[in-house]
C-alpha cells in the first residue's frame, strides 16, 4: 500500500462536508453528557418561529432521505403508502406506516462558550419541541429569543446509563435571568445574518431513484448477486407486504404490481 495515498483518503474522510460545515466547523450541534446552555435565536428565514420542521425517510435504501413534501414535491413513499392504506390487509398498513416520512425539529442555537463559531443548528424531536413550545405559551417566560430581553435555555442531557436505551435524553428549561443575546451589537446583528436554512442542508433525492431505492427496500432477495459488495454485518431487513388490491383483476407480476400503485390519480394531493 502506498501510506501517502492512504493518508490522504484518511484527511479527506475526515474533513467535513460542505453541506455539514460553516467555514470548516460544523453546522450542526447537539448536546452531550452533562449540563449546557444555549441561546435559540430568531431564524434569519421566518420570523414567526425559529423552529422549522421537515420530514425524512429513514433506512430505506440510504440512511437518510429528505422528503419530497418539504418542498411541495411528490414523495413516491408517501404516494405508495396511500396506495397500501387503500387496501384491507393488515400487513400493507403497517408498512404503510413504516414508509410514512417522521419529522423533525430544527432550530439555530448559539452554544453558550461556543459563541465564537457561531450559529448552529439543533436538531431534536418532538418532547423537547413541545416543550419550546410550552416556554413561549407561560406568560412568565414568553419570547425567549428576544435578542434584548430573552433568555438562555439551560440543557440536561443524560446518556444510555441513565435513560435504559440506547439513546441519550435532553431536558431543557428556561433560565431564570433575562439577558440580551450579546452585549456586542454587531454580533448580534452577524448571528442575525449569518444562518443557514436547514431545509438547504439535506440534498434532494430525484424521484424515480427514491422509487428504486423503495423497490429495492421492499424486495430485498432480489437485490445481491453474485459479485454484488455488500454489508455483511447488517441484516437485510425483511418485509412482509401485499399488493394484491380489490381492483386487481388480472394477473400481474410483482414488479407491475409495484409500477400499478404509482398510477396517476386525479386529485392525488399530498397529506401534508
Amino acid at each position: 500500500m502506498d501510506l501517502d495515498v492512504i493518508k490522504q483518503r484518511l484527511e479527506a474522510l475526515q474533513k467535513p462536508t460542505s453541506n455539514n460545515t460553516n467555514n470548516g466547523k460544523s453546522l450542526f450541534w447537539k448536546p452531550s453528557v452533562g449540563k449546557q446552555t444555549v441561546r435559540i435565536v430568531p431564524s434569519k428565514f421566518n420570523k414567526a418561529t425559529p423552529f422549522s420542521e421537515l420530514y425524512f425517510h429513514y433506512g430505506i435504501g440510504k440512511p437518510v432521505m429528505i422528503s419530497p413534501i418539504n418542498f411541495d414535491e411528490k414523495d413516491p413513499l408517501v404516494e405508495f403508502a396511500k396506495k397500501l392504506r387503500q387496501t384491507d390487509q393488515p400487513e400493507n398498513w403497517k408498512l404503510a406506516k413504516k414508509l410514512e416520512p417522521k419529522v423533525r425539529y430544527f432550530a439555530p442555537v448559539i452554544v453558550r462558550g461556543m459563541e465564537d463559531e457561531g450559529v448552529k443548528i439543533w436538531q431534536f424531536g418532538k418532547e423537547l419541541y413541545s416543550s419550546f413550545l410550552q416556554m413561549a405559551m407561560d406568560e412568565e417566560v414568553g419570547d425567549f429569543t428576544d435578542v434584548a430581553s430573552g433568555r438562555d435555555i439551560k440543557l440536561n442531557t443524560e446518556g444510555p446509563e441513565m435513560t435504559g436505551t440506547k439513546y441519550n435524553r435532553t431536558t431543557a428549561s428556561p433560565s431564570m435571568k433575562v439577558t440580551a443575546l450579546s452585549d456586542d451589537a454587531s454580533q448580534v446583528e452577524s448571528w442575525l445574518d449569518n444562518q443557514v436554512d436547514p431545509q438547504s442542508v439535506f440534498k434532494q433525492v430525484p424521484y424515480d431513484e427514491m422509487k428504486a431505492a423503495l423497490e429495492s427496500w421492499l424486495t430485498p432477495e432480489d437485490d445481491y448477486q453474485e459479485g454484488d459488495i455488500i454489508d455483511d454485518e447488517k441484516p437485510v431487513e425483511e418485509t412482509n407486504y401485499s399488493l394484491n388490491t380489490s381492483t386487481e383483476n388480472v394477473k400481474q407480476t410483482k414488479l407491475d404490481k409495484f409500477d400499478s400503485l404509482f398510477d396517476e390519480e386525479e386529485g392525488d394531493d399530498l397529506p401534508f
